[in-house]
């Protein structure tokens, strides 16, 4: 099992930056393929970056790539996400998810992750 904690979430003009980390906690042993999601108000919880286990690979969803920034810190156990240009429409509260296997950055749904975060908001206003 492996316990996850987001934070860095807040509120931000729009154009604005910020810098979203999850901490992995528990067994941590074996390396994790990572994600980000985000659920807005009334919306399902759709993908925004994922990453493969040593980092090597990574996606982004078309609406933020170019904008956001996924990492790993294998060492500290921790995932960023850098978020730049920030729109309204990135407003959304901000998931970070967890799942073993094949390395690969190719996991883009929630159904996939068996590990979750409770969240971190993010308020971009205009």
């Amino acid at each position: 099992q492996v316990q996850l904690v987001e934070s860095g979430g807040g509120l931000v003009q729009a154009g604005g930056s910020l810098r979203l980390s999850c901490a992995a906690s528990g067994r941590t042993d074996s390396n994790y393929n990572m994600g980000w999601f985000r659920q807005a108000p009334g919306k399902e919880r759709v993908v925004v970056a994922t990453i493969s286990k040593s980092g090597g690979s990574t996606y982004y969803s078309d609406s933020v790539k170019g904008r956001f920034t996924i990492s790993r810190d294998n060492a500290k156990n921790t995932v960023y996400l850098q978020m730049s240009s920030l729109k309204p429409e990135d407003t959304a509260l901000y998931y970070c998810a967890a799942r073993s296997g094949y390395s690969s950055s190719s996991y883009y749904y929630t159904r996939e992750y068996p590990y979750w975060g409770q969240g971190t908001q993010v308020t971009v206003s205009s």
